[in-house]
């Protein structure tokens, strides 16, 4: 598969782009049978029950616990806040209680490894411009059926930042994604008129992560954005299809409130000759540095 000038060119101009049939079926349904066998083998029982929030305002935590900080280079197992009462207990069975799997899938198992290190996704990055791309955060995203939580709009840069800003969001369908089962959707163009204006980062005195107000020094961007659906656009596509997303575009997706799981596998690639931030939550090793992922053959 070639990765076209006119792709290009969209993506630069919307922030963001969907590309259908970039996995075999073969290629999907192995990657699912591998996931629905990792959570099989997930020991609930000595778990933390470490749930998985998106914190987006400014001064508000997020998961905030070692376990979450020290995943970036391992397999780690994060809970749907709905599969608990109110008392904290868990209601659901471990199949439909996992928020996601992450965040060093593809540096400690093959199969993600290999499907994230290829020549497709080599020839994307250099037609993007980048010099020395590297992978990381690489993450199964579950959004179980009736209880997948909402994931409000948000830049990827916040949490992956570099100067200048470089991410860009591989995020692939393992499932058919629909309005019903809580999509993607994205605001075209607002990655041009958006700029950074917070952070998620670590705190200085204990282990957590908080987000804070970052100020920006592009002049010419805006500083504000509002948290609407106002203007944005569905990604409804089918299971195999790539959605590459800028670090800058406003992106989110609903709540699944259907009775299908829309599972997804998402990594990030950033640029090597970009400063990597050291305040940002993900470290490889955990306890810092930027020992990221070669992409390349």
């Amino acid at each position: 598969m070639t990765f076209t000038q006119e792709q290009v060119d969209t993506f630069n101009r919307e922030g963001c782009l969907c590309i259908k049939n970039f996995l075999s079926e073969e290629q999907v349904c192995e990657l699912m049978r591998h996931t629905h066998e990792l959570i099989e083998d997930f020991d609930i029982k000595s778990h933390p029950l470490t749930k998985f929030t998106t914190g987006s305002k400014v001064g508000e935590s997020h998961v905030g616990d070692n376990y979450f900080l020290e995943s970036s280079d391992k397999v780690s197992f994060f809970l749907e806040p709905g599969a608990f009462d109110e008392k904290n207990q868990l209601i659901k069975p471990k199949t439909l209680a996992i928020n996601k799997i992450g965040h060093g899938l593809h540096m400690k198992d093959k199969l993600f490894h290999d499907v994230t290190i290829t020549p497709e996704n080599v020839e994307i990055v250099q037609k993007l411009g980048f010099k020395d791309p590297r992978v990381l955060q690489s993450m199964i995203i579950c959004k179980q059926p009736q209880i997948g939580g909402e994931v409000p709009s948000h830049q990827d840069g916040v949490f992956l930042y570099t100067n200048p800003q470089t991410a860009v969001g591989f995020w692939f369908a393992l499932e058919d994604c629909t309005i019903e089962n809580g999509c993607l959707s994205y605001l075209p163009g607002s990655h041009k008129t958006t700029p950074i204006v917070k952070r998620f980062v670590r705190k200085t005195l204990d282990n957590g992560t908080v987000t804070t107000e970052f100020i920006s020094v592009d002049e010419d961007k805006e500083e504000t954005y509002e948290n609407t659906e106002e203007g944005y656009k569905l990604v409804e596509c089918p299971k195999g299809s790539l959605v590459l997303i800028h670090n800058s575009v406003l992106h989110r997706s609903n709540l699944n409130l259907s009775n299908s799981s829309r599972y997804a596998y998402a990594f990030h690639v950033i640029d090597g000759v970009a400063e990597y931030d050291s305040k940002n939550w993900l470290q490889v090793p955990p306890s810092g540095g930027a020992n990221f992922t070669k992409l390349e053959m």
